[in-house]
């Protein structure tokens, strides 16, 4: 199934967390090999909703919050290195919203 065109991938979750270093789950190394940094954070907002949100998504689990969805494919960075990405997206029960959730490294791919 496709997730809906107007899923919101909040600002914040690139420029407060996976951008910027964490002691755990850090994913700003990972995204910085295929040139994703601060400085360039809406390049990567642009690439989560045109390279990953129009590929099939997989319902995973379903809880009292919502629906939560993995979309596995492969993201082109601003410096043409491509990496392997699971990304998560939650459908809210309450609002009926589909939002992004987090990206990690998809060890299951090569890229």
């Amino acid at each position: 199934m496709k997730l809906p065109a107007n899923t919101t991938i909040a600002r914040e979750k690139v420029t407060r967390y996976l951008l910027v270093p964490q002691a755990r789950g850090d994913k700003s190394g990972f995204l910085e090999r295929a040139g994703y940094t601060l400085d360039n954070a809406d390049q990567l907002l642009r690439d989560l909703r045109s390279q990953l949100l129009p590929l099939d998504a997989a319902l995973t689990k379903s809880n009292k919050f919502g629906q939560y969805y993995e979309i596995r494919g492969t993201m082109t960075g601003p410096n043409g290195e491509t990496l392997a990405v699971r990304t998560i997206w939650m459908t809210e029960h309450l609002s009926g919203a589909t939002k992004f959730v987090t990206l990690l490294p998809d060890k299951r791919r090569t890229g």
